[in-house]
């Protein structure tokens, strides 16, 4: 269906404060694809924090001119479908490289990271960065080792002392009986 220019115009706002407050953008080819996996992977994206559109490539070139993203602009040919990463960075490549295990027309074609453009084999690179909850879990654990540790010789030192201590003692209250 036709955009008139208002809804063109709408849509370029709407990509490009989606682009501003983007982690990373994922670009993938999706001919073939069909309806059934389309609607799968806009609900799977709406969980994930991944803002999904399929837009024609003049709109998100403009929307993203001013945004990190702006080194893609000359990169979108074709049907491309655009993957943003609003809450994790790596939430729109995980979404992709889960869907195009089950599609091979899925096809990533664009990696952008922090104002860099990347390779589409980076999408792997990008599905395998940890979710904000094992980032968070991960920073305890090395906060929580070297506590852990001095709690570790603190308890051998005891048991070294108090333990030779006991072993004395205990033969001492044998022999009164």
């Amino acid at each position: 269906m036709a955009l008139n220019l208002s809804q063109k115009q709408e849509v370029v706002a709407e990509l490009a404060e989606v682009a501003a407050k983007a982690h990373s953008l994922v670009a993938a080819e999706y001919a073939g694809t069909t309806v059934e996996q389309m609607t799968a992977m806009r609900k799977k994206a709406r969980e994930s924090g991944v803002y999904l559109r399929v837009v024609k490539n003049t709109l998100a070139s403009r929307a993203v001119v001013g945004t990190e993203f702006e080194v893609v602009k000359d990169a979108l040919v074709g049907p491309l479908l655009y993957a943003f990463s609003t809450e994790e960075p790596g939430a729109a490549g995980r979404l992709i490289k889960e869907f195009a295990k089950s599609n091979d027309k899925l096809k990533a074609k664009i990696v952008s990271v922090e104002g860099k453009l990347l390779p589409a084999a980076h999408v792997d690179v990008l599905a395998s960065l940890p979710t904000r909850e094992q980032a968070l879990a991960m920073l305890a654990r090395v906060l929580a080792e070297p506590a852990t540790m001095f709690a570790r010789v603190v308890k051998a030192v005891a048991d070294k002392q108090g333990g030779g201590e006991v072993a004395a003692e205990a033969p001492a209250e044998a022999e009164p009986a």
